[in-house]
């Protein structure tokens, strides 16, 4: 019996690492690996988070000239930086993700939620 549970146990461990791995695999990060999220308050090519806003969810940002794959395109901040956007919609980083993989931003406020890639 001690064997059965061990084995139930090895199971149910190996499935929630398993979509674990599967739903941070269909979020979209930046290239240092780091959670991508869009804001519902954004309107098309537009962000509206800056000051304390952009203290806790910095901008993504690009430059004129990176090359960019569907999807990816800049949207001018009021400074005149650039941020990438994905599909229109502004990105932006989390203050509160240490590392790779941590999304505890999503659904935060009810308007900030990750990128499904």
């Amino acid at each position: 019996m001690n064997n059965t549970m061990t084995r139930s146990a090895y199971v149910a461990a190996a499935l929630l690492l398993s979509i674990t791995a599967a739903n941070a695999a269909e979020m979209l990060t930046n290239k240092d690996g780091m959670t991508l999220y869009v804001f519902d308050k954004d309107k098309a090519g537009v962000s509206s988070c800056y000051d304390d806003c952009a203290v806790k969810w910095p901008a993504n940002m690009g430059k004129e000239g990176d090359a960019l794959t569907e999807g990816w395109t800049l949207a001018k901040r009021t400074d005149g930086t650039m941020q990438l956007a994905f599909e229109g919609k502004p990105t932006y980083l989390f203050e509160g993700d240490a590392k790779k993989g941590d999304m505890t931003g999503d659904g935060v406020g009810g308007v900030w939620h990750i990128i499904k890639g």
